[in-house]
Formats: C-alpha cells, structure tokens, sequence
C-alpha cells in the first residue's frame, strides 16, 4: 500500500459524486515517491518511500530536521 515512511500518510476513503448526486465509495491515494536521499550528517544515502510534501519539506529544512521536529509532534 502506498505510504509514507516518515509521516504514516496513506490512502483516503472518498466519494465519487455522479451528476444524479448518487454517491459511490472509491479511494484517494497520496502521492509516495520512493527516493535516495544524501544525509550528511551520516554521511550516507538513505533510501525512503515519502509523500511529495515530505519530500518538499525536506528540501527546505533537511531529512533529520524533519524527522525531529515530526517525532517532537507525536510526543
């Protein structure tokens, strides 16, 4: 199933809306990318499977950054 490593994001259950306003179940997936990041306080690479907003974030403030400031969150 599609989900994301670092935030647990996965699938969303949704609505079709036909024009009759008849309404059938169907599912929303996120977009997971599977990606090779660089770490450089590691000094490696780091394989992971994260949504397209992850990935945004982190090129903004960095893969442990984000993981911290996400695990700070969930405490």
């Amino acid at each position: 199933m599609a989900r994301s490593e670092i935030t647990g994001k996965r699938r969303m259950r949704a609505r079709n809306v036909s024009h009759s306003n008849i309404k059938t179940p169907r599912w929303q997936n996120v977009n997971v990318q599977k990606r090779r990041l660089f770490v450089p306080e590691l000094g490696r690479y780091v394989t992971l499977k994260l949504t397209t907003k992850d990935l945004r974030t982190i090129d903004k403030i960095g893969l442990l950054a984000y993981a911290k400031k996400l695990s700070a969150k969930a405490a």
